[in-house]
């Protein structure tokens, strides 16, 4: 049982429990303690144990997790055992990375429609998928029930676009454009802001270099 109020540092973890479970999996191994799993993921016991917790526990004292049954109930929790629709719009060189990233698939997202304004591309195929007019989005959304949009475009272009999106009933954006988008609540947004985070690694060089020359 999920509890409610389930911090966003646990919901973080869990692709990386769901990752890790994953390759234990394929190791051949059949259950492991917190402890074991603690020094594979640089987490604490504790820590793995009061997240784990927070879904029902899935350990069983003096014997540890099942990595089976642990890796395939976080996947219920992430909604990973199910398959969900995903266009993407903006079929530049981002976009086609995305469409033709294969793993996606096994995690249970299936991207359907790539989008673009580009009239210079349009039909060209990636990955088995015809790169379309944005035009025809909004009716591409309702007849095929679209629940995911990735937006790798231009931030002056992705305002505008989301509205589309929203107006069309997608409830779940992954957005590349480097601006915040306002959204109703019913929808849910992932910034991925690549810059940042290369500047967040730049900070962490950048100290990680003063605190060593004193």
């Amino acid at each position: 049982m999920v509890k409610e109020g389930i911090s966003t540092a646990v919901i973080k973890r869990l692709p990386r429990y769901y990752r890790y479970l994953g390759e234990l999996l394929e190791s051949g191994i059949e259950r492991i303690s917190s402890g074991e799993l603690s020094g594979k993921m640089n987490v604490t016991a504790s820590q793995i144990r009061q997240d784990l917790n927070n879904f029902g526990g899935f350990g069983q004292q003096g014997y540890g997790y099942n990595v089976e049954y642990l890796y395939l109930e976080i996947g219920k929790i992430l909604g990973v055992d199910k398959k969900h629709s995903m266009i993407i719009i903006g079929a530049g060189n981002l976009g086609q990375a995305i469409a033709n990233y294969a793993n996606f698939e096994k995690r249970g997202f299936v991207v359907t429609g790539l989008f673009d304004n580009n009239p210079e591309i349009y039909g060209k195929i990636v990955r088995g998928i015809e790169v379309q007019s944005t035009e025809k989005l909004k009716d591409f959304i309702i007849n095929n029930k679209i629940e995911i949009a990735a937006l790798t475009i231009p931030k002056n272009e992705a305002v505008k676009v989301a509205e589309v999106l929203i107006d069309a009933g997608i409830k779940a954006i992954w957005n590349f454009a480097h601006v915040d988008l306002n959204v109703p609540k019913d929808v849910v947004v992932e910034n991925v802001h690549l810059s940042e985070s290369l500047m967040r690694l730049s900070y962490n060089l950048t100290n990680d270099k003063k605190n060593t020359e004193y």
